[in-house]
Protein backbone atom coordinates (compact mmCIF):
# COMPACT_ATOMS: atom_id res chain seq x y z
CA UNK A 1 0.00 0.00 0.00
CA UNK A 2 0.81 3.41 -0.67
CA UNK A 3 0.46 6.64 1.80
CA UNK A 4 1.26 10.74 1.61
CA UNK A 5 0.20 12.77 3.54
CA UNK A 6 -1.65 16.01 2.89
CA UNK A 7 -1.59 19.02 4.98
CA UNK A 8 -5.28 20.50 6.04
CA UNK A 9 -6.76 23.43 8.19
CA UNK A 10 -7.88 20.08 10.47
CA UNK A 11 -4.26 18.61 10.62
CA UNK A 12 -2.11 16.28 8.29
CA UNK A 13 -3.83 13.37 6.44
CA UNK A 14 -2.89 10.47 5.79
CA UNK A 15 -3.47 9.29 2.31
CA UNK A 16 -3.35 5.38 1.62
CA UNK A 17 -4.05 3.63 -1.76
CA UNK A 18 -2.55 2.36 -4.49
CA UNK A 19 -2.42 3.24 -8.53
CA UNK A 20 -5.95 2.00 -8.40
CA UNK A 21 -7.70 3.63 -5.97
CA UNK A 22 -7.78 5.33 -2.44
CA UNK A 23 -8.56 2.85 0.12
CA UNK A 24 -7.95 4.41 3.51
CA UNK A 25 -7.87 8.58 5.15
CA UNK A 26 -6.90 8.64 8.78
CA UNK A 27 -6.54 11.57 10.65
CA UNK A 28 -4.04 12.93 13.28
CA UNK A 29 -1.84 12.08 14.52
CA UNK A 30 -1.52 8.97 12.03
CA UNK A 31 1.31 6.74 10.89
CA UNK A 32 1.42 4.52 8.01
CA UNK A 33 1.78 0.49 8.34
CA UNK A 34 5.66 -0.57 8.85
CA UNK A 35 4.65 -2.41 5.24
CA UNK A 36 3.23 0.64 3.26
CA UNK A 37 5.61 2.82 0.92
CA UNK A 38 5.70 6.54 0.86
CA UNK A 39 4.70 7.17 -2.89
CA UNK A 40 3.43 11.08 -3.26
CA UNK A 41 2.89 10.37 -6.95
CA UNK A 42 0.84 7.95 -6.98
CA UNK A 43 -1.78 9.07 -4.24
CA UNK A 44 -1.34 12.87 -6.43
CA UNK A 45 -4.55 12.91 -7.87
CA UNK A 46 -5.69 12.43 -4.25
CA UNK A 47 -3.85 14.98 -2.79
CA UNK A 48 -4.98 17.79 -5.60
CA UNK A 49 -8.68 16.81 -5.04
CA UNK A 50 -8.31 16.96 -1.09
CA UNK A 51 -6.26 20.35 -1.40
CA UNK A 52 -8.62 21.83 -3.26
CA UNK A 53 -12.16 20.72 -1.42
CA UNK A 54 -10.08 22.08 1.49
CA UNK A 55 -9.44 25.40 -0.17
CA UNK A 56 -13.21 25.69 -1.26
CA UNK A 57 -12.87 25.09 -4.75
CA UNK A 58 -14.09 21.46 -5.00
CA UNK A 59 -17.87 19.93 -3.69
CA UNK A 60 -17.29 16.70 -4.71
CA UNK A 61 -14.98 14.31 -5.46
CA UNK A 62 -13.87 12.05 -8.57
CA UNK A 63 -11.59 9.73 -6.92
CA UNK A 64 -11.77 5.96 -7.79
CA UNK A 65 -12.15 4.44 -4.33
CA UNK A 66 -12.06 1.06 -2.84
CA UNK A 67 -13.28 0.76 0.51
CA UNK A 68 -12.92 -2.72 2.73
CA UNK A 69 -16.25 -3.55 4.43
CA UNK A 70 -19.27 -5.77 4.70
CA UNK A 71 -22.11 -5.37 2.37
CA UNK A 72 -23.91 -3.51 4.84
CA UNK A 73 -21.15 -1.02 5.58
CA UNK A 74 -20.44 -0.67 1.72
CA UNK A 75 -24.15 0.16 1.69
CA UNK A 76 -23.95 2.94 4.27
CA UNK A 77 -20.82 4.37 2.71
CA UNK A 78 -22.60 4.61 -1.17
CA UNK A 79 -25.59 6.15 0.64
CA UNK A 80 -23.12 8.57 2.54
CA UNK A 81 -21.86 9.70 -0.79
CA UNK A 82 -25.25 10.26 -2.02
CA UNK A 83 -25.36 13.01 0.70
CA UNK A 84 -25.16 16.67 -0.81
CA UNK A 85 -22.45 19.20 0.23
CA UNK A 86 -23.14 21.66 2.26
CA UNK A 87 -25.96 19.31 4.09
CA UNK A 88 -26.66 16.80 6.74
CA UNK A 89 -28.79 13.78 7.25
CA UNK A 90 -29.20 11.59 10.79
CA UNK A 91 -28.62 8.28 11.29
CA UNK A 92 -32.39 7.38 10.93
CA UNK A 93 -32.37 8.79 7.38
CA UNK A 94 -29.74 6.76 6.48
CA UNK A 95 -31.12 3.41 7.79
CA UNK A 96 -34.48 4.57 6.28
CA UNK A 97 -32.61 5.43 2.73
CA UNK A 98 -31.31 1.41 2.79
CA UNK A 99 -34.47 -0.53 3.41
CA UNK A 100 -33.34 -0.93 7.55
CA UNK A 101 -35.54 1.53 9.46
CA UNK A 102 -34.41 -0.36 12.95
CA UNK A 103 -30.49 -0.50 11.94
CA UNK A 104 -29.74 3.26 13.26
CA UNK A 105 -26.82 1.92 15.78
CA UNK A 106 -25.75 -0.52 13.21
CA UNK A 107 -25.80 2.47 10.58
CA UNK A 108 -23.92 4.77 13.09
CA UNK A 109 -21.53 2.25 13.28
CA UNK A 110 -20.96 1.52 9.75
CA UNK A 111 -20.16 5.58 9.72
CA UNK A 112 -17.66 4.83 12.65
CA UNK A 113 -15.97 2.40 10.46
CA UNK A 114 -15.76 4.22 7.21
CA UNK A 115 -12.26 4.21 6.45
CA UNK A 116 -12.28 7.12 4.19
CA UNK A 117 -13.97 9.93 5.69
CA UNK A 118 -14.40 13.03 3.81
CA UNK A 119 -14.67 11.98 0.48
CA UNK A 120 -17.01 9.38 1.88
CA UNK A 121 -18.56 12.77 4.02
CA UNK A 122 -19.71 10.82 7.35
CA UNK A 123 -19.27 14.17 8.82
CA UNK A 124 -22.34 14.82 7.32
CA UNK A 125 -24.19 12.98 9.48
CA UNK A 126 -25.65 14.03 12.47
CA UNK A 127 -27.97 13.30 15.40
CA UNK A 128 -31.73 13.42 15.06
CA UNK A 129 -31.95 15.80 17.34
CA UNK A 130 -29.60 17.95 14.89
CA UNK A 131 -26.12 17.67 17.35
CA UNK A 132 -23.32 16.50 16.75
CA UNK A 133 -21.98 13.03 16.95
CA UNK A 134 -19.14 10.92 17.52
CA UNK A 135 -16.68 10.97 14.72
CA UNK A 136 -12.95 9.63 13.82
CA UNK A 137 -11.54 13.09 14.07
CA UNK A 138 -12.86 14.89 16.54
CA UNK A 139 -16.25 16.58 16.93
CA UNK A 140 -14.04 19.71 16.37
CA UNK A 141 -13.01 18.59 12.76
CA UNK A 142 -16.29 17.69 12.25
CA UNK A 143 -17.61 21.35 13.21
CA UNK A 144 -15.13 22.67 10.82
CA UNK A 145 -15.45 20.83 7.94
CA UNK A 146 -19.33 21.38 8.51
CA UNK A 147 -19.27 24.95 8.67
CA UNK A 148 -16.28 24.93 5.72
CA UNK A 149 -19.09 23.13 3.50
CA UNK A 150 -21.96 25.96 4.83
CA UNK A 151 -19.68 28.91 3.99
CA UNK A 152 -18.88 27.37 0.42
CA UNK A 153 -22.32 26.58 -0.54
CA UNK A 154 -23.74 29.67 1.28
CA UNK A 155 -26.07 27.84 3.30
CA UNK A 156 -26.86 27.83 7.12
CA UNK A 157 -26.57 24.19 8.87
CA UNK A 158 -26.61 25.28 12.33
Amino acid sequence: MNYTFVETPIGSLLVAGDADAIHEIHFPPAEPHDDWIRNDDVLKYASVQLRSYFAGKRTSFDLPLAPHGTEFQRAVWETLRLIPFGETTTYGDIARSIGKADAVRAVGAANGANPIPIVIPCHRVIGSNGSLTGFGGGLKAKRWLLDHEARVAGVRLF
